[in-house]
């Protein structure tokens, strides 16, 4: 009894599920970039990171760091001398351009999110990656979005997948072994077969159903698509390349004496995507690390932050060098906005619309330079769309809508179906990559 409940309720998993069985395409079949977006996700303080600012004599005190240290510069970028930003921009300026005095409009967390990872300020519009992911994965490429969390709206053009368990995504790549014990089977390989036999049926009265609505029939596409032959060994592939749990990134914790707990598996998410990159089955990720709304302890905070942000996006770059695509590999860091330019009473900062994002890419002419200008209080100038240069009569201010707009277009997705579907009408162009 009990085993033919569990079948009955396996045969129901294989109808409703689209993610039951998720096979991947070859690694050979995608050699174009790859794409990481990283999520700061709550607020971080560009002006102790990539739009430092010294304290200004009347106001308030915008820093404590700048009581006793001087802004620094890697190449042509200037940095704050704060968390462990000095190996960071030391080791990447030649890689990376900084866009400052990006305006999100808002203070509000939410609305914060969706404007700097949708380039719009209110819902409806999907991410960056679920763009380029919906352009350019495989037709039979079931996983081309990988999410580790934070905003990962696809609006219908794709689908990502969250990954938070390398365990299950094992389970995943075998589903007749049991999760704890993958040498052992839950499913012999005649019942393993009767599934098969019921799945296939049920799919083709599926897409044998009359006058089906173009969510619906979109949505049975990605769940055939599922069941491509060809990629199932593509799953394996990424199933097997996962090390074991020992040997996989560990979670990094905030020491003891911290006020507030904070965690990171940022660097496993690195890992994570690296390998998804390696053996083909992902085209673009969204790595997140919360905590960075310190409206508390703000310093102490963000220090530890950074720290574990920058140490990770460095890991990522380093893991994809020894897995062969760092060449291939795309970066755009960022957060909902800034801090306030001053301490409240509880030595924390709280919410301002003025932020920063970062690309990185290897060996381009754009990169080791800095687009957009705040003032000493952190205040957005306005700026030539044309000549990146600040421009108070004629200028404009930068919005996200610019940096997404500048980022299709270089990425080569302007005119995608996704992109024409989700425009930015009547949006000025800057040409922050030339």
């Amino acid at each position: 009894m009990r085993r033919r409940l569990l079948l009955k309720g396996l045969l129901a998993a294989a109808v409703a599920a689209p993610g039951f069985r998720l096979p991947l395409v070859n690694a050979a079949d995608y050699r174009g970039k790859l794409f990481v977006f990283v999520q700061a996700d709550g607020g971080w303080d560009p002006t102790s990171f990539c739009d430092p600012k010294a304290n200004t004599p009347g106001e308030p005190v915008i820093n404590h760091w700048a009581q006793h240290d001087d802004v620094r510069q890697a190449g042509n970028i200037p940095y704050a001398p704060f968390a462990h930003n000095t190996p960071f921009f030391e080791k990447y300026h030649q890689r990376m351009l900084v866009i400052n005095g990006v305006d999100a409009q808002t203070n509000s967390h939410t609305v914060g999110i969706v404007h700097n990872w949708s380039g719009r300020n209110s819902e409806g519009y999907p991410t960056l990656s679920a763009l380029l992911a919906a352009h350019y994965a495989l037709p039979d490429q079931p996983v081309p979005y990988l999410s580790f969390g934070g905003f990962s709206k696809t609006s219908g053009i794709t689908r990502f997948t969250r990954i938070n368990e390398p365990r299950l995504l094992r389970a995943i790549a075998d589903p007749a072994a049991m999760i704890w014990s993958p040498e052992e089977r839950v499913i012999g390989e005649a019942d393993w077969a009767d599934l098969e036999t019921y799945r296939a049926a049920a799919a083709q009265r599926s897409a044998a159903a009359p006058n089906l609505l173009p969510a619906d029939a979109r949505h049975l596409a990605f769940y055939q698509s599922a069941f491509a032959p060809a990629g199932f060994e593509g799953l394996k592939a990424y199933a097997d390349a996962i090390p074991p749990d020992d040997q996989l990134e560990p979670s990094q914790d905030t020491p003891g004496n911290f006020t507030r707990s904070l965690g990171s598996t940022l660097r496993q998410q690195a890992q994570l995507t690296v390998l998804a990159f390696k053996t083909g089955v992902a085209v673009s990720a969204d790595l997140w690390l919360g905590g960075f709304d310190t409206h508390t302890n703000n310093d102490s905070e963000q220090d530890w932050l950074l720290a574990n942000l920058t140490d990770s996006v460095d890991y990522l770059w380093d893991y994809a060098e020894t897995h062969g695509v760092a060449n291939r590999l795309v970066v755009v860091m960022g957060s909902d906005f800034g801090r306030t330019n001053f301490y409240n009473a509880a030595a924390g900062k709280d919410h301002w619309p003025i932020g920063s994002y970062i690309v990185m890419e290897k060996n381009q002419r754009w990169t080791n330079r800095v687009v957009g200008e705040t003032n000493e209080l952190h205040f957005a100038y306005r700026i030539d769309p044309s000549t990146l240069r600040r421009d108070d009569t004629n200028g404009t201010i930068i919005y996200p809508k610019h940096v997404h707009k500048a980022l299709r277009r270089y990425l080569g997705i302007e005119h995608s179906a996704g992109s024409l579907r989700f425009p930015f009408n009547n949006t000025e162009d800057f040409g922050f990559f030339g």
